[in-house]
């Protein structure tokens, strides 16, 4: 239903929190024009956790007018409360979005069981395409292969973004579920190999600093071009693994300032990039050929 790069976009904030919306307009304008294939708006990394939901929902509606209709714009929406991310996901479709996108319940560690019976409430209740989002390093819960198949035959759960890394569980669930489902890596140091498997694409921190590359080397690896695939992919590698030097989004924030594009806002309980990280990170953009105000 989509693929390519899909960018986990970022909230651009003022010093003191606030929302920047010209900054925003800017993001969007500039992934529309560097290629990226879809915009996953107000997500994790767009610090979705720190906003309440008139924020959330009104960005999901700004976002969608911005886009209009260019790229596809998939909604964050997911909440470890079900009839909250019911309330997000209802949300997302009002506003327009093309899809939502719900990370599993944070914290209250549900069993696989409550799990499956989460995910299938939210799509009973809205109609809406909806992509599954598996991060257990951030979540502390992991939704496993056998329960992503027992989700495949509910017909609006059109995919997963897998965001583990490990290569043998989306291989796992590309032979349980075919092509009912749509696989997405969440892992940029490892999209291109899953997308040589069979993955459609990769919901990417990387694309919010080199969104041009990003889409270049996925179209490569859909193609099937290993090669090619390889040959983008080695400048980002560095991106693919400084961007998470400290918790994301800190240091893909701290990237986009350098370049220009955001002011340096976050939210508590989030912090600006740690001094002795910055020069790793400047070096990361260098080797991906993408410039910072400091380097012109």
């Amino acid at each position: 239903m989509f693929h390519g790069s899909m960018v986990a976009l970022v909230t651009p904030m003022r010093e003191d929190g606030a929302i920047d919306e010209d900054s925003l307009e800017a993001l969007v304008e500039f992934h529309v024009g560097e290629g990226t294939d879809a915009i996953v708006a107000v997500g994790t990394t767009g610090e979705s956790a720190t906003l309440d939901e008139k924020e959330h929902c009104g960005l999901l509606r700004r976002i969608v007018e911005l886009v209009r209709g260019r790229i596809p714009v998939i909604a964050g929406t997911g909440a470890n409360s079900t009839s909250e991310a019911i309330e997000l996901t209802r949300c997302g479709m009002q506003a327009g979005a093309d899809a939502c996108l719900l990370v599993t319940p944070y914290y209250n560690k549900p069993t696989q069981e409550g799990l499956y019976l989460h995910y299938k409430a939210v799509a009973e209740a809205v109609p809406v395409p909806q992509i599954l989002y598996n991060v257990p390093g951030r979540t502390a819960c992991d939704l496993l292969p056998e329960t992503v198949e027992r989700l495949a035959p509910i017909a609006n759960i059109v995919g997963i973004k897998e965001a583990t890394g490990d290569l043998a569980r989306g291989r796992e669930i590309l032979e349980r579920c075919g092509d009912r489902l749509d696989l997405y890596s969440g892992d940029d140091a490892t999209a291109m190999e899953l997308i040589l498997l069979g993955a459609k694409g990769d919901i990417s921190v990387t694309a919010n600093v080199a969104p041009r590359a990003m889409h270049d080397m996925c179209a490569a690896a859909l193609a099937g071009d290993r090669a090619r695939a390889e040959a983008l992919d080695a400048p980002l590698r560095s991106l693919h693994r400084d961007l998470f030097i400290e918790s994301s989004p800190i240091p893909v924030k701290w990237a986009l300032h350098e370049m220009g594009f955001i002011p340096p806002g976050l939210r508590l309980p989030l912090t600006p990039l740690s001094a002795a990280c910055h020069d790793t990170v400047r070096a990361a953009l260098r080797e991906a050929g993408v410039a910072a105000l400091t380097d012109t």
